[in-house]
């Protein structure tokens, strides 16, 4: 055995799991994305998904993606860059740039692209990057590759966050960077105290909104137009997805910092270019998102039902206010036996644990689709409150 292997074959944690019968991941899917959908065989009810509009299935998507595969085809076969430009390509980041009230979009081959591609192109060595401690990893991936001098602040902790721009230097670039909401806690940003420190020391704000397009502001377009503060912010990125139903990932900001990135940011120029039928499909789901306002209300309305129902129950749910609920469990391996557990009785959530947390923080993420019913969600409630009370949590 060569010394690669030899390192490696002492992970044996996924092994450990499978052998206790808890293994959680890779479960394969047999039908379309859904509230219900076929896993081993059996029908189980899904929440544990981003589509939070539950735009996978609609007609019009798909029909959009069938469309644009037979105009362009399957594929690109290069980068934006060269040869990987369409014309539905260009057509589309104009719609997203007017959507989220930037001047110009770029649209990368992958969320994860758009992070690691566009945070270490912004700043240079002698430069500031301010990152939340609960940013999503693609955030964190991005910040690594960066050359700049690099401060994590604790989570949406301003006092945490002011202390580290004072110990900038103030003739130098500090980008702030947050989730618009964060992924696994659902609570939302305190972008107006952000805005204020950045007026203070003269700072940027970079905005990952992937969690909250299509969930915040009038149709969707996310926390920084909820709040008004768009014009505040510098760069909104966006993910597909999820509220956009198709796969992808985009940057908006101005003119002059989109003719950088263009230029200068690797997993754009080095990527092939994303497929005809996902920028099909996202289009697809954008003019939606404009035209069917009700998804919206629908969505808020299961996810007020949903907080207050687990709060009676006194589950523990940190500060989430938004379709994304944790369930803190705080054990890595009661979260993956109640995962199972919730499995056996016909309900999918997603296990946290660590590494990707601290195993005091363990949760179950339990999210929402515009889709779902209250039916639906009752039926969750109580096989979620037997579980969790069984392994003595709540």
């Amino acid at each position: 055995m060569r010394l690669l292997q030899q390192k490696l074959i002492k992970y044996d944690a996924p092994q450990k799991t499978k052998e206790a019968g808890i293994y959680p991941y890779f479960r394969a899917i047999s039908s379309e994305q859904d509230t219900e959908v076929i896993m081993s065989g059996r029908k189980v009810l899904m929440f544990g998904s981003n589509s939070y509009l539950g735009l996978t299935n609609h007609p019009k998507v798909k029909e959009a993606a069938i469309e644009a595969t037979k105009k362009y085809g399957t594929g690109m076969a290069g980068s934006r860059f060269l040869n990987g430009t369409l014309d539905i390509h260009v057509e589309l980041e104009h719609k997203l740039a007017k959507f989220v009230g930037k001047e110009e979009a770029i649209i990368f081959a992958a969320g994860m692209l758009v992070n690691v591609g566009v945070i270490p192109a912004l700043t240079g060595k002698d430069d500031y990057i301010l990152w939340d401690e609960l940013n999503h990893a693609s955030i964190v991936e991005g910040v690594r590759l960066s050359f700049s001098n690099k401060m994590k602040f604790r989570h949406n902790d301003m006092e945490s966050l002011e202390k580290r721009l004072q110990s900038c230097n103030p003739d130098k670039i500090k980008l702030i960077i947050v989730d618009g909401v964060f992924s696994m806690e659902g609570d939302v940003t305190k972008l107006q105290e952000i805005v204020n420190l950045a007026h203070k020391y003269n700072a940027n704000i970079y905005v990952d909104e992937a969690h909250s397009l299509g969930v915040f502001g009038k149709n969707g377009q996310g926390v920084c137009h909820h709040l008004g503060l768009t014009d505040e912010v510098d760069l909104i990125m966006g993910t597909f997805s999820k509220s956009f139903a198709s796969i992808g990932g985009f940057i908006a900001t101005d003119s002059i910092t989109a003719n950088w990135l263009r230029h200068n940011a690797r997993s754009y120029i080095f990527s092939a270019s994303p497929t005809p039928a996902a920028m099909g499909a996202v289009s697809a789901a954008l003019d939606i998102m404009m035209s069917e306002p009700e998804r919206f209300e629908h969505l808020w309305q299961l996810t007020h039902y949903a907080l207050e129902g687990f709060r009676s129950r006194n589950f523990e749910i940190g500060h989430t206010s938004t379709p994304i609920i944790p369930l803190f469990i705080r054990d890595n391996e009661k979260t993956f036996m109640i995962t199972r557990d919730l499995f056996e009785e016909g309900i999918f959530v997603n296990p946290v644990v660590s590494p990707a947390v601290a195993p005091k923080d363990t949760l179950i993420r339990f999210s929402l689709m515009a889709t779902h019913t209250i039916p639906q969600i009752d039926f969750a409630l109580d096989k979620i409150t037997k579980i969790f009370k069984k392994y003595g949590v709540i």
